[in-house]
């Protein structure tokens, strides 16, 4: 994505009610999808990584709040310039897939037991739910930019961005993300959310290219950073 400009900006402000409903609707959907299908509150696999991820969220957001403050408004705040593409490709590829993952394995390591994943299995899907995690977090520090829809950001005086992990991959929150979701099936101990994981990849590249071309064509000095910085998401590879 794009740069934290070296000037100083006007401080834009949280729009708090908003927050508050975001925060506690998608903990509420987090919470449907991972006991629910389980039929059971005893699931010691999905408390754990209930509570893992909330603590890396609060961990996230504090230190996020400290070193790129205007980021956390800019992510809960309502912007009228995304792009019509990038809402599509959210309700139609993403969201279905990603809830998939703790719904299917709620039904699998929560109630029925398809598939048996030994613990060094859930510690790697740890390790990658935490690499996955701590990159997305890095990524976020480095770019004031980084808001969860695509558009080019004219009232946050938009720039591009070469430090940090930009200056490997054009894309690295779209990279590190994939990392984290799938070691989540792992994590919660279920071979077949593997699934619904592998199958973010199609819309993920395919938001990378869309948001990659608005870019080029959209936010002055893109075209150039890409001549410098060649791959998109894996270094070398693409």
């Amino acid at each position: 994505m794009t740069a934290v400009s070296d000037q100083p900006s006007h401080r834009e402000p949280i729009d708090r009610r908003r927050l508050i409903i975001s925060t506690t609707s998608s903990l509420l959907v987090i919470v449907l999808c991972l006991f629910l299908p389980a039929g059971t509150w005893a699931w010691s696999r999905g408390w754990l990584y209930l509570v893992s991820a909330l603590g890396g969220s609060v961990v996230a957001t504090v230190y996020l709040r400290r070193v790129n403050p205007d980021l956390i408004a800019a992510r809960v705040n309502r912007h009228e310039e995304t792009k019509r593409w990038d809402l599509l490709l959210g309700l139609l590829g993403f969201l279905p897939t990603m809830l998939a993952i703790p719904i299917v394995a709620s039904l699998d390591d929560g109630r029925y037991h398809w598939s048996h994943v030994p613990l060094w299995g859930c510690l790697l899907g740890y390790a990658l739910t935490i690499a996955g995690f701590v990159g997305v977090t890095w990524a976020s520090a480095v770019n004031k930019f980084f808001e969860p829809l695509v558009r080019i950001q004219t009232d946050r005086g938009h720039k591009v961005i070469d430090t940090g992990p930009y200056a490997t991959v054009r894309h690295p929150g779209y990279a590190f993300g994939f990392l984290l979701f799938l070691g989540m099936p792992l994590a919660l101990g279920s071979y077949w959310a593997l699934i619904p994981a592998i199958l973010l990849g199609p819309p993920l590249i395919v938001r990378t290219i869309l948001e990659d071309r608005t870019l080029q064509a959209e936010l002055p000095g893109y075209q150039e950073y890409a001549r410098r910085v060649r791959s998109k998401l894996l270094p070398g590879i693409w």
